[in-house]
């Protein structure tokens, strides 16, 4: 059932004037996700006509923009991908680790996504399994899978990397599976201070190498000086790395990568009211707790749509990565082994296969529906054939 009201209502009421007030301002990739979101399911798309092979009933489907912005597409991309990741689950638990970049670095990274968000994962991932190879710690190598998340619950911006690890990695000769405490990965500290590290120093050589660039009111940060003043401060801070406790088991952790793979910077669902007055919508403010934590809040459409262009990220840019013992091309063999050391099954060689025929049933009489047209776009389906008339009567 269609939500009553979608952030593409917003884009396509308030979009256009949007587009005007800020001509010039507006990076192609941003024009670009907000001419999808707003053409998604319309005629400008194309599509196709079903009609009930029982009753006669028909409708038009129109065709979805595939966006990876857009909340109506993400829910059939998450479910490709989950149903394909399902085989490289092993039975262990899994942990959850957060690692967050502070307030002073995420002004530097909306200025400079691609390179800034690429230093996060690059840094995360190097501190998971340094630490984890660490014969004081785990000494094994891990599989991470991470996902990147650049918004916080009100949609301002909140870089963030969301990680979901095996409780265990294999032995440094390959011979054993070494598993973590059962409630204990890794220290967050220890991971703190190594994420840091590793950020700010490749943080620095980013900007030595003249491949940062500052605008507006971090304009002055173009310069060295000024720049090595920013990160003083958090240099002595403490970064925030976060390790939940493990999932029950691997039914569960893809019912929680589900939530966080192909999520978008708001979903429709959240979406309350919009009018003259503005959007309003639910969050979530981490402050509270208990009941309270649920909160509502109202923007101008203008910055409902400012907010959700923060989030558009660069073309061609990966948003969800695979390290360890689930990266490239030797996952599948690493996988395997692993099971073997821990007297698993081995992985089904067919993947989840999708079923033959999505379509919802007919609404009338919920019968199977089948396409009988279909159209290019920017064009209109036909109108459906009159019907037939009952015998003994006359076609007026």
């Amino acid at each position: 059932m269609r939500a009553s009201i979608e952030v593409a209502d917003i884009f396509r009421a308030a979009g256009p004037a949007y587009r005007a007030a800020r001509a010039g301002h507006l990076s192609l990739d941003q024009l670009k996700v907000m001419s999808a979101i707003e053409t998604c399911r319309t005629a400008v798309m194309g599509g196709h006509v079903e009609a009930c092979t029982d009753c006669g009933h028909w409708r038009v489907a129109y065709n979805s923009c595939r966006n990876r912005h857009c909340p109506r597409c993400q829910g059939a991309a998450a479910r490709t991908w989950l149903a394909e990741r399902e085989a490289d689950l092993l039975p262990v638990g899994y942990f959850h680790v957060v690692f967050t970049l502070p307030a002073e670095v995420a002004d530097i990274a909306l200025q400079n996504k691609a390179a800034v968000y690429g230093l996060l994962f690059q840094a995360a991932s190097e501190t998971m399994t340094t630490i984890a190879a660490d014969p004081k710690h785990l000494g094994a190598r891990i599989g991470i899978t991470a996902v990147l998340h650049t918004w916080g619950s009100a949609m301002t911006h909140h870089p963030h990397i969301h990680m979901i690890v095996p409780g265990g990695g294999l032995s440094p000769d390959g011979r054993r599976w070494i598993s973590s405490r059962p409630a204990f990965l890794l220290p967050v500290r220890v991971l703190g201070k190594l994420f840091r590290r590793l950020f700010l120093t490749r943080l620095t050589a980013l900007h030595e190498a003249g491949r940062l660039g500052f605008f507006g009111s971090l304009a002055q940060l173009a310069d060295r000086r000024a720049f090595l003043r920013h990160l003083a401060p958090v240099r002595k801070k403490r970064w925030v790395v976060y390790a939940k406790p493990p999932f029950a088991g691997p039914e569960t952790v893809l019912a929680y990568l589900s939530r966080y793979t192909h999520r978008v910077a708001i979903s429709n669902s959240r979406l309350l009211r919009f009018d003259e007055g503005g959007v309003t919508f639910r969050y979530k403010d981490y402050r509270r707790s208990g009941a309270d934590r649920q909160q509502v809040m109202t923007l101008t459409a203008d910055e409902f749509i400012r907010r959700f262009l923060l989030h558009v990220l660069p073309k061609g840019f990966h948003r969800i990565r695979h390290y360890g013992l689930l990266a490239g091309a030797t996952r599948k063999a690493l996988l395997d082994q692993v099971r073997q050391l821990l007297g698993a099954p081995p992985a089904t060689a067919e993947a989840r296969a999708e079923p033959d025929d999505t379509r919802p049933p007919c609404p009338c009489c919920g019968g199977h529906m089948v396409v009988i047209e279909t159209f290019e776009r920017q064009r209109q389906p036909r109108a459906p054939p009159a019907p037939a008339p009952l015998p003994g009567t006359q076609a007026s």
